[in-house]
This record gives structure tokens, C-alpha cells and sequence, in this order.
């Protein structure tokens, strides 16, 4: 059965040469990192090595960055502290963050009471800046924007260094989920006066169960895990050396070939979309996705013309056919009542279409966009 994988935007194929870098942490650099003998020394050499390098990719100092489990914690640790511990009492996002953010908000305002505000969309899931705005001047409380800056499911881009300058105006702090970004577009952080960031490195081709943290110095922040003083006291336990080590050399990896591989992915998806579009009359894309101009080139979310009932059992005959690809995102794949981000604008009639996520990698070819779109042509017509 001929095999292909269009889901990376919940996790990616992790490279090769970052297998290789990984395995040999794991078998030369086993020492502990806060022990004092020489075994500990290298393995803490290793991941401050690790720090400078991510950091100057970045265009940060080495000490704003604060390595986590993921992207998840890396949220959760931004949006806590800043409550906790700045005084936050107000957070403007948008209905269509990750649950990683929306979840902890929620969970925030249940516990803390502070005041939530929603920026308007527009009809096709964009932050209204004016919306943004418009919340912002409604001074008086100490407020925290939290933003994604590339969306997982339908790839809607904001312009993180505008949304920066507007808080910065406004003297809100700004955070943002960068998960599906950092490794697909150059970030320079001294150039976007942003406070926070939350990475996770298998969204570019590292291993799972770690990322970071980006915390802009004297931000004040404090650590939600308690334990030993690792991470400069912002993140007690034994740091995993060969994950943050194979992270450093995803990240250095992406960002090498960075140029090439958008070309060589924008074009998929150019492809995919010509290809799905001749194949069967009546398919739409959802959201921003198919203006390259404010949408990702790494992914499509297409709206099939197909009956609910018939869409019911989609995504596992194209399984059964090898096919790999999401409804939505993967964290909530076993929720119901469809995807809350494409609830945030499509019509009654469209929601009730079935809706899949296709998302690239330079791992992908034409070939397999063939066999899918064939795949997809056979079922909706059948």
C-alpha cells in the first residue's frame, strides 16, 4: 500500500542528520548537567552551546531562552506567570488560538477573574487590526495580548512586528504562539519588540518533548515547575540533553535550507490546490489558506463538496488508503462538535461539509499529491 504523509503541521518527519546528532548525546553526553564532574560539565556545555546558537538564530541573547517540554508548556508558563506574577488582569486573543492557549486562558479566568476579550475576524478568520486596536485603547487594567502568529489549521499569518508596535503602544505585553512558524519564517527578535514566544521542535523536523521559551529579559516572569534551579530557576528537572540537542540542529538545518524549501513547498501546495481543483468541481479552501500573501505556504484546509454522512467516514477510508492528513488540529482529534476555528466563520451549510488539512514538508512530492487527489476524486464522486 503506497504510503503518504500530509500532516505536518501537528508533527514532522524528523531529519536524518538530527537522528544522528541525537544518538550521539545520548551515547557520549549522559552526564547530568547540574553535577560538577566532568561528565556534567560537557552535557551542560552541550546545551548552553545549544542556547547561544538558537539565540543568535533568533537574534536574542542566550538568557531569554528557557528550554520546556514544548510548545504546550511553553504557553502555559507565559500565560500563568503573567498573572501570577506581573499583575495581569486583563488578556485580549481570538477565538481560533491553539487550546494550549485558549485552554489556559479559560482556566485563568475561572481561578484568577480576570476580564477576556476577543479580537473580531474577519470572514476569513483574520485578526481585525482596528478590533485589536479598539481593545487596546480601552485602557485602564494591565493587559497581556496573546496571538498566534501562524494559525495550525487554516495557516492565517499576523504581522507579528505591527501587532508588536500596536501593544507596545498601548503598554500591553505580547505574547504569541510561534509554534508553527520558527523554522518556516526568519524571526528577528530585536527587530519585532515582542515580550513572548512559545516554540516546539517537531514542527521542524526535531524531536518531540521539547521546545522553548522565549522570555524577554526582566520580563519578571517566575517558574510554574518547582524542583532544582535548571533554566535559570524558570523550569526545575534534569534537562533532556539529546532532545535539546537535537533540536539545536533541526532548527540549524531549517533555517540553512529555509529559502529552498519554501520554494519547493509553496509550489506543492500551488499544485495540490490545481490539481484539487480541476479534480473536483465545487471544492473551496478555507480561511486565508490560498492567499499565499497572509497564509502559510506549508498547508491547505479544503472544504470537500460531500454530504456530511458521507464525510463521517473520510479520514479513515483515506487511512486505509495510506493517506495521512487531519480534520483539524491534532491535539483535538477526539473532540466533537468540529473544529472551533473554521465555527469561527464558515456558514452553517460549509460546516457541515467535511473539512481536511493537508500540510507539507520538503519530504513531500507531486507524486503523492497525485495519488491523493485521485484518492479524494474517487471518494467524493463515488
Amino acid at each position: 500500500m503506497k504510503k503518504v504523509y500530509f500532516d505536518s503541521a501537528a508533527t514532522t518527519k524528523v531529519r536524518p542528520e538530527v537522528i544522528h546528532c541525537m544518538t550521539q548525546a545520548l551515547k557520549m553526553e549522559y552526564g547530568n548537567p547540574s553535577s560538577t564532574h566532568a561528565y556534567g560539565r560537557s552535557s551542560k556545555s552541550l546545551i548552553e552551546t545549544a542556547r547561544k546558537e538558537i539565540a543568535a538564530t533568533l537574534n536574542i541573547t542566550a538568557a531569554e531562552i528557557i528550554f520546556t517540554s514544548g510548545g504546550t508548556e511553553a504557553d502555559n508558563l507565559v500565560l500563568n506567570s503573567c498573572v501570577r506574577d506581573l499583575g495581569i488582569q486583563r488578556i485580549i486573543t481570538s477565538k481560533i488560538e491553539h487550546h494550549a492557549v485558549l485552554n489556559t486562558i479559560q482556566a485563568l479566568e475561572q481561578q484568577h477573574h480576570i476580564i477576556v476579550d476577543y479580537v473580531t475576524l474577519d470572514d476569513c478568520g483574520h485578526v481585525l487590526m482596528d478590533s485589536l486596536e479598539s481593545l487596546l485603547a480601552k485602557t485602564g487594567t494591565k493587559t497581556l495580548v496573546s496571538l498566534m502568529h501562524v494559525n495550525n489549521e487554516i495557516g492565517n499569518i499576523i504581522d507579528l512586528k505591527a501587532t508588536s508596535i500596536l501593544c507596545k503602544k498601548y503598554n500591553a505585553l505580547f505574547h504569541s504562539d510561534t509554534v508553527q512558524s520558527v523554522g518556516h519564517y526568519k524571526l528577528d527578535l530585536q527587530e519585532i519588540p515582542i515580550d513572548f514566544i512559545a516554540v516546539a521542535a517537531h514542527k521542524f523536523h526535531g524531536p518531540k518533548g521539547i521546545g522553548f521559551a522565549f522570555i524577554r529579559k526582566n520580563s519578571g516572569l517566575k517558574s510554574l515547575i518547582f524542583g532544582g534551579e535548571q533554566e535559570r530557576g524558570l523550569r526545575a528537572g534534569t534537562e533532556p540533553v539529546h532532545n535539546i540537542a537535537g533540536m539545536n540542529e533541526a532548527l540549524k538545518i531549517s533555517y540553512q535550507n529555509l529559502d529552498k524549501e519554501q520554494d519547493y513547498i509553496l509550489d506543492l501546495k500551488e499544485y495540490f490546490k490545481q490539481q484539487i481543483s480541476e479534480a473536483i468541481p465545487g471544492v473551496s479552501f478555507n480561511g486565508g489558506c490560498d492567499d499565499n500573501a497572509r497564509s502559510t505556504y506549508a498547508l491547505l484546509n479544503v472544504c470537500l463538496p460531500m454530504s456530511a454522512e458521507k464525510g463521517m467516514m473520510l479520514l479513515f477510508q483515506l487511512d486505509l488508503k495510506g493517506i495521512a492528513c487531519s480534520k483539524g488540529s491534532a491535539c483535538q482529534s477526539g473532540a466533537t462538535g468540529g473544529s472551533h476555528v473554521l465555527n469561527q466563520f464558515l456558514s452553517e451549510e460549509d460546516m457541515a461539509k467535511p473539512s481536511l488539512r493537508f500540510s507539507f514538508s520538503s519530504f513531500n512530492t507531486k507524486e503523492e499529491i497525485d495519488y491523493v487527489v485521485a484518492c479524494l476524486k474517487e471518494l467524493c464522486l463515488a
